[in-house]
C-alpha cells in the first residue's frame, strides 16, 4: 500500500491561492469583478469589501477542489498530457464541451440561485480579468480557469448581497 497523505485545509487554501497567481488571478481583479457585479445594487460598495467576500468564497473546500482541478487540467493541456480528443476540445476550449461550465457551476451553486444568475451574465460579458484569460492568443490555456474566476466572482457577489439582506434585516428589526 501507498503512503497515506494528510494534507491540511490551509495547506489546499495556500496551494489554491499559490496556483491562482502562477496563472496570473490577482484577487483584487476578481474584487474589480464584484464590484462589477454589485456597483448598481449596494450604494457605498467598496472594493475592499468585495475583496473580503473574494477571500471568504476562497475558503469553502469545494472552491478550492474545483480550482485546483480546473487549473490542472489547463496545465495538462498546455503541456499536451491529456488524449485526443480531449487534448484538442480543451485546447480550443470547444463550445459544446461545456465540462469547464460545470466545474464553475459547483462553485456558483454554493450560493444559490443568484450566484448562477451572476455567473452567466459575467460569463456572457467576460469584463476585466475574464477577457485577458479568455484571450486565446497567449499562448496559455484558461478554458477551466475563466469561468472558475468568473464563479468565484460571482460566488462572492452572492455572498455580498446575502450578507447586506441580513444587515438590512437586522437595522428593521432594531
Amino acid at each position: 500500500m501507498g503512503h497515506e497523505i494528510n494534507i491540511t485545509e490551509e495547506e489546499v487554501h495556500r496551494a489554491t491561492l499559490s496556483r491562482l497567481e502562477e496563472r496570473g488571478v490577482d484577487l483584487d481583479q476578481v474584487a474589480d469583478l464584484v464590484y462589477y457585479l454589485q456597483k448598481d445594487f449596494h450604494e457605498e460598495l467598496t472594493l475592499e469589501e468585495c475583496r473580503t467576500h473574494v477571500d471568504q468564497v476562497l475558503i469553502k473546500r469545494e472552491v478550492q477542489n474545483a480550482i485546483l482541478t480546473g487549473i490542472q487540467l489547463d496545465i495538462l493541456t498546455e503541456k499536451n498530457l491529456l488524449f485526443e480528443p480531449l487534448q484538442d476540445m480543451i485546447r480550443r476550449d470547444e463550445g459544446l464541451y461545456g465540462i469547464d461550465e460545470i466545474l464553475a457551476t459547483s462553485i456558483v451553486n454554493v450560493y444559490g440561485s443568484i450566484g448562477m444568475t451572476n455567473y452567466g451574465f459575467i460569463d456572457r460579458m467576460k469584463p476585466g480579468i475574464l477577457e485577458e484569460l479568455n484571450n486565446k492568443t497567449s499562448g496559455r490555456i484558461h478554458t477551466f480557469l475563466d469561468d472558475l474566476v468568473g464563479a468565484l466572482a460571482a460566488s462572492a457577489a452572492a455572498r455580498l448581497s446575502h450578507n447586506r439582506k441580513r444587515q438590512q434585516d437586522a437595522q428593521k428589526t432594531s
